[in-house]
């Protein structure tokens, strides 16, 4: 297990809507639990993006600096040599609509992505505004039932590249039955909530895949706050 955990937020300055910045925070009292020291690296849009960072995060905006987010990422390059060399990536709303090879812009006009998940996103007919409830992919490790918070006006198409992450059971996400998609070490989700908050294991995979195994922590304020999410997001028995 490696002594030091580099968490890298990429532009928050253009991309930090609905609480996203929370999934840094959950990060590193996660691992700080488990005695694992963090350093964070906060990367405003002007700055170069590091290339050796552990974790890197990206969250939700609006069409604007979504489109400015994208072209940045484009020219830096530093994301892209980050993930090949094996960091991890947790990519929300805004941000996991970049990381497709096309999104929908201002108007809906095409917008290239940065292409390191094979999805495509364009505009649907009506935003996708509530909590959101999916059953994770079993592949993932048995994590449980994930809840979140959606506010979109995106449909995104899952090339065979990548896999959902989950199945819905309340909301919209990608618009097909599934929601967000994973391929690598990278994950890509329309989950607010925070959504690293709401869902403690996703963070825990998230730490494992760039730490190894990891020693259980106190999860009572976590696992209350998705209990009452879920409860007041399904449906009565």
């Amino acid at each position: 297990m490696q002594s030091e955990l580099s968490i890298v937020w990429i532009y928050p300055d253009l991309l930090s809507t609905y609480g996203d910045q929370g999934n840094v925070l959950v990060l590193e009292h996660r691992a700080r639990a488990r005695g694992i020291a963090t350093r964070t690296v906060h990367v405003r849009s002007a700055d170069p993006v590091p290339q050796y960072g552990n974790i890197y995060l990206i969250g939700g905006g609006e069409d604007r600096p979504q489109i400015l987010g994208a072209e940045r990422l484009r020219r830096d390059g530093g994301l892209r040599a980050a993930v090949a060399h094996g960091a991890a990536l947790l990519a929300v709303c805004a941000g996991y609509q970049i990381m497709g090879t096309v999104f929908g812009g201002e108007d809906g006009r095409p917008v290239e992505g940065i292409g390191l998940l094979d999805i495509s996103s364009g505009r649907g007919e009506r935003r996708a505004v509530g909590e959101l409830v999916a059953d994770v992919d079993p592949a993932l490790g048995g994590l449980p039932r994930l809840t979140g918070f959606e506010n979109h006006m995106g449909v995104t198409r899952l090339g065979p590249g990548v896999r959902p992450l989950s199945r819905t059971i309340v909301g919209t996400g990608n618009g097909d039955g599934t929601e967000g998609c994973y391929a690598g070490r990278i994950i890509g989700t329309y989950l607010h909530g925070p959504a690293l908050a709401r869902n403690p294991a996703l963070a825990d995979l998230l730490l494992s895949w760039v730490v190894g195994p990891l020693a259980p922590v106190d999860d009572h304020w976590y696992q209350r706050l998705r209990d009452e999410r879920l409860a007041a997001a399904l449906p009565p028995a």
